[in-house]
């Protein structure tokens, strides 16, 4: 696995952290081009405000998975990489108002009937998922509720396995 970051030493920290959570070698990369080009899936979780994945980065059979978007200033993604490949979104309305969608329907490269499909339609067998080997999908989560729920109950439980955190007794 690879990793990036604009701080070196945030990203170090956390390829050490990585590495031994997850018991394989997380390395620090300095060429996110280079990185893209080389990975089969790229995950983009950041706070940025204008795209920093060119099309020019992606090779032919890629999933890039754009987490950071959330709101409408929010951008990690070329809106053209939107409008020329697949795009599977976890809420379409949503994607439309605050994704990397929002960017491209902007930009009039794309409208939301351009869109592939919403995660859950591609999970439940609706409609198709990847139909080449060099597809390039791209996944738009600007996030749910119920993953959010979902998310705290993991942590919960973790932090309860592990002795973490201060238990509040609410009257």
């Amino acid at each position: 696995m690879k990793a990036y970051s604009i701080d070196d030493q945030e990203a170090a920290a956390f390829c050490e952290t990585m590495s031994a959570e997850l018991r394989t070698p997380v390395e620090h990369v300095a060429d996110l081009a280079h990185a893209i080009r080389e990975s089969d899936v790229c995950v983009t979780c950041t706070p940025a405000h204008e795209h920093f994945i060119d099309q020019s980065y992606v090779s032919p059979g890629t999933l890039v998975a754009a987490v950071g978007a959330d709101s409408p200033e929010k951008q990690e993604i070329d809106p053209r990489l939107l409008a020329d490949n697949v795009v599977v979104v976890d809420l379409l309305d949503q994607c439309v108002m605050v994704g990397e969608l929002h960017h491209a329907i902007a930009a009039g490269l794309m409208t939301a009937a351009d869109v592939h499909a919403e995660l859950g339609d591609v999970v439940a067998g609706y409609v198709r998922g990847r139909s080449s080997d060099d597809e390039i999908i791209i996944f738009d989560s600007t996030g749910t509720a119920l993953q959010d729920a979902a998310a705290a109950v993991v942590a919960y439980e973790r932090a309860v396995a592990g002795g973490h955190g201060t238990r509040f007794d609410f009257v």
